[in-house]
């Protein structure tokens, strides 16, 4: 079988998947992308007091002011995550929630460590494709046709998610590490790079969500340390934001690239 027919085949296939799979999906890939959200709340309430004093420490910011970037966080988060969950009032949610990455990156000095930024920046990704996701379901509540002004910023905020989700490789991309790390981070960031000109998107996206899982359960298994290491605390938080863009990932699975993509485009020729 020639390479036209093998991918034609493996096309089919995740068809076939995605068409057994299209009501639950979506309540996968959202669960999934409020992962850090979750997991990052619940540590800002087991460990108000530690974190309460790190910022206290770090901004000089005083006993109130330290308090409330944690209750900020706590509430935001969480609420933020229930609410995507129960996929109530949506658009609200993910205001809040990039309200907390933009909060975060700032008060975590993140701007200057360009790891972490990358990292955040892919889940802004993954929450512009869950704000697009939530602007189709909005419109299908009403009759009538959506507007050329409304079908545009939909298809503009798919094609942001995907390219900020393509960060997520770059922020792993390290050419100092052996063959094998390299080679499987730049197979991984090749199908990032299709995923981001919306070629091959859903079947892409499909690969993408089965390597980075295998990857994220097998290399940030934080749950086989003990919990008073630092590595632990490390693991964990690399494994909760993999997981969250293994989420926007499957949104792009359940909603394609949108507008603004190659494979869109092929219709037309």
């Amino acid at each position: 079988m020639n390479r036209a027919g093998l991918i034609s085949k493996a096309e089919d296939l995740a068809d076939q998947v995605l068409r057994q799979t299209k009501h639950l999906l979506p309540h996968i890939a959202h669960l999934c992308l409020v992962g850090t959200f979750i997991e990052d709340g619940v540590r800002m309430m087991t460990q108000w007091s530690e974190q309460r004093d790190y910022m206290d420490s770090q901004w000089r910011c005083g006993w109130f002011l330290a308090t409330l970037f944690v209750l900020v966080n706590l509430i935001g988060q969480l609420g933020g995550s229930v609410l995507v969950i129960a996929r109530k009032y949506v658009e609200v949610a993910c205001g809040i929630l990039l309200g907390i990455i933009l909060l975060q990156t700032v008060a975590y000095s993140v701007l200057w460590d360009f790891r972490f930024l990358t990292r955040n920046l892919s889940l802004v990704g993954g929450v512009i494709l869950l704000l697009a996701e939530s602007r189709v379901e909005a419109r299908s509540s009403f009759a009538g046709l959506p507007s050329t002004g409304e079908n545009k910023l939909k298809e503009y905020l798919q094609l942001g998610g995907r390219l900020l989700l393509v960060l997520l490789f770059v922020s792993i991309l390290h050419l100092d590490s052996d063959l094998f790390t390299i080679i499987k981070t730049l197979i991984g960031m090749a199908f990032m790079i299709l995923v981001a000109v919306g070629f091959k998107t859903k079947l892409c996206s499909m690969i993408l969500v089965l390597w980075l899982t295998s990857l994220n359960l097998y290399f940030n298994a934080f749950w086989m340390l003990d919990s008073s290491t630092g590595m632990y605390d490390f693991l964990k938080y690399d494994f909760f934001q993999t997981l969250s863009i293994v989420g926007g990932l499957l949104l792009l699975v359940a909603l394609g690239p949108g507008g603004v993509s190659m494979d869109e485009h092929k219709k037309a020729w």
